[in-house]
């Protein structure tokens, strides 16, 4: 009976993460359309850019949030914003959470 016990929650524990692996898989459609201005890297090459590696994870969504909504203003962004789920905002601001800052 421990056995099981001890099955179940290592595979629960594993399920846990795949969100998370999948979040950061850089090879991702929405990461790379973001890739493009901000960098695959998180790092913008445009200085009217900002950067988002390491910026925090759910401050990355509720600013995506915001310009999905229109309470934000960005012409661009809210375009991106609105093409996407709220899972793949939520993937993409765990991914670039998920980068070194520089």
């Amino acid at each position: 009976m421990l056995r099981c016990w001890l099955i179940l929650a290592s595979v629960a524990g594993a399920l846990l993460l795949l969100p998370r692996q999948a979040a950061a898989d850089p090879r991702s459609g929405v990461i790379e359309e973001c890739a493009a201005c901000h960098g695959i890297d998180g790092i913008a090459r445009d200085t009217e850019v900002p950067h988002l590696a390491g910026q925090n994870e759910r401050y990355l969504y509720n600013q995506m949030m915001a310009f999905r909504s229109g309470k934000r203003v960005h012409k661009e962004m809210r375009y991106m914003a609105r093409q996407m789920s709220a899972g793949e905002i939520a993937a993409l601001a765990a991914y670039y959470a998920s980068l070194p800052p520089r």
